[in-house]
């Protein structure tokens, strides 16, 4: 599905040149479960934003479903998450101006869905993560734990062929947490490919495999 060659990248402080990824090789096959871990600063999110084409990388090659992303001008990269990528965020990224209703609607908008057909995708999303009575609200009227289940239903409505998630459970209290895991791993054995940054033993131990990360390099 994709595949990581020799990735780097970089800023510069003065005449030093930090690393915030070293050499990274990656290859991603359709239908895994990768689970993503390291200290703090090793560059696990840098890496997800870079698979999740938010972020750019100074070095390497990135192959994506055959195309060749580091090849790609932004908007056709951004058409590329669009149709293939949700994406889990540690900080939510809700739109604050948006009811949770839109919030979760807003990935169908860039696909063109008919109206009435959004209705009933974001209808069975509010159904399925138990937050019908909260459609109407503004995220700044939600605990952090519903904040979160909404940024998992705007990932997961528009159907993503990879899912990615930054400590998708971080804000979540343990049966909450635990939902949200067995969710996706119904997912992945849909066939929906998923690689998850966590700190926490028990939810890398859902991925088929681990990656661990130190100083912006893969730990081999």
């Amino acid at each position: 599905m994709l595949e990581l060659k020799g990735i780097f990248k970089w800023y510069h402080s003065g005449n030093n040149r930090t690393f915030l990824l070293k050499n990274i090789d990656l290859s991603v096959k359709v239908g895994e479960f990768i689970s993503v871990m390291g200290p703090s600063g090793s560059g696990k999110s840098t890496l997800l934003n870079v698979i999740g084409m938010l972020d750019t990388f100074d070095q390497g090659e990135y192959h994506f479903l055959n195309e060749s992303v580091h090849k790609l001008k932004e908007k056709q990269r951004s058409i590329l998450y669009k149709q293939y990528i949700g994406f889990v965020f540690q900080a939510y990224h809700l739109l604050d101006e948006l009811t949770v209703y839109e919030n979760i609607e807003t990935p169908l908008i860039y696909q063109d869905i008919k109206s009435s057909e959004r209705q009933a995708m974001v209808a069975d999303m509010l159904d399925r993560f138990r937050i019908v009575g909260k459609k109407d609200l503004f995220p700044a009227q939600l605990s952090g734990g519903q904040q979160q289940l909404v940024g998992v239903a705007r990932a997961l409505i528009a159907n993503p062929k990879l899912l990615l998630a930054d400590e998708p459970t971080g804000n979540l209290n343990s049966k909450q947490g635990e939902e949200i895991m067995e969710l996706f791993k119904e997912l992945n054995n849909d066939g929906v490919t998923i690689i998850q940054v966590t700190h926490s033993e028990k939810n890398a131990a859902y991925g088929s495999r681990i990656i661990n990360l130190l100083d912006g390099s893969i730990e081999h």
